[in-house]
């Protein structure tokens, strides 16, 4: 009988220690994670019971707002732009989540940063509810219409920014998505937007200005000059045989200019004209030269990791060939083979160039704002790293000016503004169309704004594309739009 009491009072004190130690677990170890599970509908109920703060642009248009609702979830989120920001606001999903600015500043849109306000101080006291705190984007809505405008039907994407701050005041890429319907209060309705985004091709989710890379081609040809004038062992007069192709090392497979022939009628060519004239046999040999010096000036430029931002990106890459592969520098040279680079870094050496050799780390976010109008948080400018000295990036400018006044961008001309840039036209997979670039800044000696145009595939020019044809022509309008905008 004892016996048997025994093994029942361990048998009590075995299941009292499980529930112990359960509600330990549960009360102290995993409370976080099970508040924050999407399926625990009292985090949500109370999530959804804050008026979450709105998106605002930098001129206060508001690109994102929460409503009133007559149903459990009191606040429902809205975009009144549609699809024109999508890829900057990202969702806010009862399925999916929270994406790109909405996923990133989360806490401060539901006014759980931890800074206290009077505001906060105010809605407490008097029970007037609680309320986020907004976020003012540094885009400019006059900037982001221009970018979609400029851009039409085409596939691709432009970004715009201030040298100097890394303000982004346009990030545009096409296709875009609306962001409404997967925010929606109807659990099948979002899934079914969902899954309709998720069957096209391209997929609109994807923000080609960001996390896709594309071989830069011909504007990959200023980080290949700026590794030249960095060597020392080159300047603008420096000058290079003038063949009708280049054959490196290695291969019997040649790099032809883009025009079948020579770029200067035979003979020499100066480094400042194979820049102006965007010449492929220069640059081939040059990627031979300076392969080791293009790895500074990448890195200098973020290359090869992906850049801090306040939306996700992918890592544009550079990677120097070894002694055995010399045509793959020769390729690099001229921005073929194995270079990818994003729209957003490619406007990136657009603005280390304009910047003095230092480039800006970007940022969509100027400052967040309580419900009071009161600045609570403003994202401090920052510099990704050094990629050229100050001399060098003012050789470049002059090289990059006669660009558009006499070479391969003059499409891009502004009257009364000296704007510095580089066309780029670089070969896809075979058989497809080229893709056409742009990159430009101005005004060249005081710079305001630095874009990037890529145009997936030549867009509607299809194989006839180069950059300066479709690129150079659109970003004059950003251009021109920032100009009218900030009267410069």
């Amino acid at each position: 009988m004892q016996t048997q009491l025994r093994k029942v009072g361990w048998g009590l004190l075995v299941a009292f220690l499980a529930v112990f130690a359960q509600l330990n677990y549960v009360q102290i170890f995993a409370a976080e994670s099970i508040a924050s599970n999407p399926a625990n509908i009292r985090s949500l109920l109370r999530e959804y019971s804050i008026k979450r703060g709105d998106i605002l642009t930098f001129d206060f248009v508001t690109v994102a707002e929460s409503v009133a609702t007559n149903d459990r979830l009191k606040f429902l989120r809205r975009y009144p732009e549609r699809d024109l920001y999508g890829h900057i606001t990202g969702y806010y999903s009862l399925v999916f989540g929270a994406d790109r600015i909405e996923r990133t500043f989360n806490e401060q849109l539901l006014g759980e940063s931890g800074v206290i306000s009077m505001q906060d101080i105010q809605d407490r006291f008097l029970g007037s509810g609680e309320r986020g705190d907004d976020v003012r984007l540094t885009i400019d809505s006059r900037l982001q219409t221009a970018a979609r405008d400029a851009l039409g039907g085409n596939r691709g994407a432009i970004v715009a920014l201030d040298p100097q701050t890394g303000a982004v005041r346009a990030m545009w890429s096409n296709p875009s998505f609306d962001p409404n319907p997967i925010s929606s209060h109807r659990p099948a309705r979002i899934r079914e937007a969902w899954d309709q985004l998720n069957a096209q091709t391209p997929n609109p989710l994807q923000n080609l200005a960001a996390t896709r890379g594309f071989p830069p081609g011909s504007t990959f040809k200023v980080v290949t000059a700026a590794a030249a004038l960095e060597s020392g062992r080159f300047n603008p007069q420096s000058t290079f045989d003038d063949p009708v192709s280049f054959t490196p090392p290695q291969t019997s497979s040649s790099i032809s200019n883009f025009s079948g022939g020579t770029c200067a009628g035979g003979g020499q060519i100066t480094l400042a004209d194979a820049l102006r004239v965007s010449c492929n046999t220069t640059f081939a040999q040059l990627g031979l030269e300076v392969s080791q010096e293009m790895v500074g000036v990448t890195r200098g430029m973020g290359f090869n990791d992906r850049i801090p931002f306040d939306v996700q990106t992918e890592a544009s890459t550079f990677d120097r060939a070894d002694e055995n592969n010399l045509p793959r520098r020769s390729l690099a040279g001229i921005g073929q083979g194995d270079v990818v680079t994003t729209p957003l870094q490619m406007a990136l050496v657009a603005a280390s160039i304009a910047n003095g050799g230092e480039t800006p780390r970007p940022r969509l976010v100027e400052e967040v704002i309580d419900a009071a109008g009161g600045i609570v948080a403003r994202p401090a400018e920052e510099t990704l790293g050094t990629a050229m000295s100050e001399s060098t990036a003012r050789t470049l400018t002059e090289l990059m000016v006669a660009v558009v006044e006499s070479g391969t961008g003059a499409n891009a001309q502004i009257p009364g503004v000296e704007i510095a840039g580089k066309t780029g036209t670089a070969q896809s997979v075979e058989g497809a169309s080229p893709h056409a670039w742009f990159i430009a800044f101005a005004p060249a000696q005081n710079p305001r704004i630095a874009v990037a145009v890529f145009v997936q595939n030549g867009g509607s020019f299809g194989a006839e594309a180069t950059g300066g044809t479709v690129a150079a022509p659109m970003a004059q309008q950003i251009i021109e739009t920032d100009r009218q905008v900030r009267e410069w």
